[in-house]
């Protein structure tokens, strides 16, 4: 078989290549991109919880406050969909009162309409004292 011979039986293989190496590319970007996407709605929610605890821990506020301002910051932020179960409740850590606000929240799998999964995060602050 001559060296010819050995290219031709080649002939047409490197559109098929880069065509299956595209797509694996493609796919590769495409999920580093929704991994990205969804740390950044779960920072969001986080943010959200967070300072939603801190405005319901200032002495002349109440959790119903926080609630608000997290459904709020969150509603801003994404989606109204996103801030359907926001729970503030007033605890005790190591005897000192605090403040938690509890986001459960869809977890985007595929964009923002695609299916998704649940997390729950929580923000808290310490109660001021009136």
């Amino acid at each position: 078989m001559s060296p010819r011979e050995a290219r031709d039986g080649e002939r047409g293989s490197a559109v098929a290549e880069f065509t299956m190496v595209a797509a694996l590319v493609l796919a590769l970007f495409l999920g580093i991109v929704q991994v990205a996407f969804a740390q950044h709605v779960r920072a969001l929610v986080i943010d959200a919880a967070a300072e939603g605890a801190r405005l319901a821990a200032r002495a002349d506020r109440e959790p119903e406050d926080g609630v608000a301002r997290t459904r709020e910051l969150i509603s801003t932020a994404l989606s109204a969909s996103y801030a359907d179960d926001v729970v503030a409740t007033t605890t005790l850590r190591a005897g000192l009162p605090v403040v938690e606000v509890t986001v459960r929240a869809p977890l985007p799998i595929v964009g923002l309409l695609g299916p998704s999964g649940t997390m729950t995060v929580a923000g808290h602050a310490l109660e001021e004292a009136p």
